[in-house]
Protein backbone atom coordinates (compact mmCIF):
# COMPACT_ATOMS: atom_id res chain seq x y z
CA UNK A 1 0.00 0.00 0.00
CA UNK A 2 1.09 3.43 -1.12
CA UNK A 3 0.68 6.63 0.76
CA UNK A 4 -2.51 8.51 0.25
CA UNK A 5 -2.92 12.34 -0.50
CA UNK A 6 -5.65 14.03 -1.63
CA UNK A 7 -6.16 17.99 -2.20
CA UNK A 8 -9.61 19.27 -2.06
CA UNK A 9 -11.80 17.55 -5.24
CA UNK A 10 -9.27 15.28 -6.48
CA UNK A 11 -11.60 12.65 -5.12
CA UNK A 12 -13.41 10.43 -7.40
CA UNK A 13 -16.81 11.30 -6.85
CA UNK A 14 -20.25 10.34 -8.19
CA UNK A 15 -23.91 10.33 -7.31
CA UNK A 16 -26.70 7.98 -6.18
CA UNK A 17 -30.01 9.58 -6.60
CA UNK A 18 -29.57 12.93 -4.40
CA UNK A 19 -26.39 12.00 -2.40
CA UNK A 20 -23.39 12.93 -3.46
CA UNK A 21 -20.16 10.15 -2.72
CA UNK A 22 -16.48 10.87 -2.23
CA UNK A 23 -14.40 7.82 -2.30
CA UNK A 24 -11.27 9.11 -0.32
CA UNK A 25 -9.78 5.28 -0.30
CA UNK A 26 -10.43 1.95 -2.14
CA UNK A 27 -9.97 -1.27 -2.03
CA UNK A 28 -7.82 -0.51 -4.78
CA UNK A 29 -5.61 1.67 -2.96
CA UNK A 30 -5.62 0.15 0.46
CA UNK A 31 -4.73 -3.51 -0.47
CA UNK A 32 -8.50 -4.12 0.15
CA UNK A 33 -8.09 -2.99 3.70
CA UNK A 34 -10.67 -0.52 3.70
CA UNK A 35 -12.92 1.89 1.93
CA UNK A 36 -13.67 5.65 3.00
CA UNK A 37 -16.29 7.79 1.90
CA UNK A 38 -17.76 11.24 2.38
CA UNK A 39 -21.03 11.24 2.10
CA UNK A 40 -23.69 14.39 1.53
CA UNK A 41 -27.39 13.56 1.64
CA UNK A 42 -29.43 16.57 0.45
CA UNK A 43 -32.69 17.53 2.57
CA UNK A 44 -35.41 14.97 2.94
CA UNK A 45 -33.37 12.19 1.63
CA UNK A 46 -33.85 8.29 2.18
CA UNK A 47 -30.83 6.24 2.11
CA UNK A 48 -30.50 2.60 0.99
CA UNK A 49 -32.91 0.06 2.10
CA UNK A 50 -32.82 -1.23 5.50
CA UNK A 51 -29.89 -4.02 5.26
CA UNK A 52 -26.89 -5.74 6.84
CA UNK A 53 -23.33 -7.21 5.69
CA UNK A 54 -21.95 -10.74 6.46
CA UNK A 55 -18.30 -9.40 6.68
CA UNK A 56 -18.37 -5.79 6.76
CA UNK A 57 -17.85 -3.57 9.41
CA UNK A 58 -20.15 -0.41 8.06
CA UNK A 59 -18.76 3.14 10.28
CA UNK A 60 -20.06 6.28 9.88
CA UNK A 61 -18.77 9.85 11.45
CA UNK A 62 -21.27 12.81 11.32
CA UNK A 63 -19.70 15.42 10.04
CA UNK A 64 -22.14 18.15 9.48
CA UNK A 65 -26.31 18.05 10.17
CA UNK A 66 -28.51 15.30 11.83
CA UNK A 67 -28.16 11.75 10.22
CA UNK A 68 -30.85 9.35 11.46
CA UNK A 69 -29.76 6.00 12.05
CA UNK A 70 -31.56 2.53 12.11
CA UNK A 71 -29.97 -0.04 14.25
CA UNK A 72 -31.83 -3.33 14.91
CA UNK A 73 -34.56 -2.20 15.96
CA UNK A 74 -33.88 1.34 17.24
CA UNK A 75 -33.80 4.44 15.36
CA UNK A 76 -31.16 7.14 16.60
CA UNK A 77 -30.48 10.53 15.59
CA UNK A 78 -26.87 11.39 15.19
CA UNK A 79 -26.12 15.12 15.44
CA UNK A 80 -22.55 16.21 14.25
CA UNK A 81 -19.61 15.05 15.87
CA UNK A 82 -21.33 11.47 16.52
CA UNK A 83 -19.66 8.06 15.59
CA UNK A 84 -21.54 4.54 15.36
CA UNK A 85 -20.29 1.45 14.09
CA UNK A 86 -22.00 -1.41 12.71
CA UNK A 87 -20.68 -5.18 13.06
CA UNK A 88 -21.47 -7.42 10.69
CA UNK A 89 -24.97 -8.81 10.87
CA UNK A 90 -27.00 -6.37 12.26
CA UNK A 91 -29.54 -4.59 10.20
CA UNK A 92 -29.24 -0.72 9.56
CA UNK A 93 -29.70 1.99 7.17
CA UNK A 94 -29.94 5.98 7.72
CA UNK A 95 -31.78 9.01 6.30
CA UNK A 96 -31.70 12.78 6.31
CA UNK A 97 -35.33 13.56 7.82
CA UNK A 98 -33.87 17.34 8.38
CA UNK A 99 -34.49 20.21 6.07
CA UNK A 100 -30.67 20.89 5.98
CA UNK A 101 -27.58 18.78 4.81
CA UNK A 102 -26.21 16.19 6.21
CA UNK A 103 -22.34 15.53 5.53
CA UNK A 104 -20.71 12.30 6.97
CA UNK A 105 -17.63 9.71 6.85
CA UNK A 106 -18.37 6.37 5.86
CA UNK A 107 -15.53 3.49 6.45
CA UNK A 108 -16.17 -0.03 5.82
CA UNK A 109 -13.55 -2.85 6.46
CA UNK A 110 -12.62 -4.78 4.66
CA UNK A 111 -12.92 -3.10 1.52
CA UNK A 112 -14.50 -3.13 -1.51
CA UNK A 113 -18.20 -2.10 -1.27
CA UNK A 114 -17.12 1.08 -2.71
CA UNK A 115 -17.39 -0.77 -6.04
CA UNK A 116 -21.27 -1.56 -5.43
CA UNK A 117 -21.61 2.22 -5.04
CA UNK A 118 -19.75 2.74 -8.10
CA UNK A 119 -22.06 0.60 -10.28
CA UNK A 120 -25.77 1.81 -8.38
CA UNK A 121 -24.11 5.14 -9.57
CA UNK A 122 -23.45 4.23 -12.96
CA UNK A 123 -27.63 3.75 -13.23
CA UNK A 124 -28.12 7.07 -13.68
CA UNK A 125 -28.63 9.99 -10.90
CA UNK A 126 -32.13 11.06 -12.41
CA UNK A 127 -34.05 10.72 -9.02
CA UNK A 128 -34.44 7.58 -6.95
CA UNK A 129 -32.33 4.81 -8.19
CA UNK A 130 -34.64 1.18 -9.50
CA UNK A 131 -34.75 -0.63 -6.24
CA UNK A 132 -35.17 -4.03 -7.85
CA UNK A 133 -31.96 -3.62 -9.99
CA UNK A 134 -29.68 -2.02 -6.94
CA UNK A 135 -30.45 -5.49 -4.88
CA UNK A 136 -29.14 -7.38 -7.48
CA UNK A 137 -25.84 -5.43 -8.40
CA UNK A 138 -25.80 -5.50 -4.33
CA UNK A 139 -26.03 -9.34 -3.88
CA UNK A 140 -22.51 -9.28 -5.12
CA UNK A 141 -20.94 -6.85 -2.41
CA UNK A 142 -21.82 -8.38 0.84
CA UNK A 143 -25.04 -6.97 1.07
CA UNK A 144 -28.38 -8.12 1.97
CA UNK A 145 -31.69 -5.95 1.85
CA UNK A 146 -34.18 -6.52 4.31
CA UNK A 147 -38.05 -5.73 4.92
Amino acid sequence: MEPIVLQPGEAESFRIGTTSLALLAGADTTDGRLALLQATLEPDTEGPKAHLHRTVVDMFFVLEGALTVRLGDDELELPAGSFAAVPPGVVHTFANRSEHLVRFLNLSVPGGFEKYLREAAALGSEGPPDQELLAKIASRYDFETVD
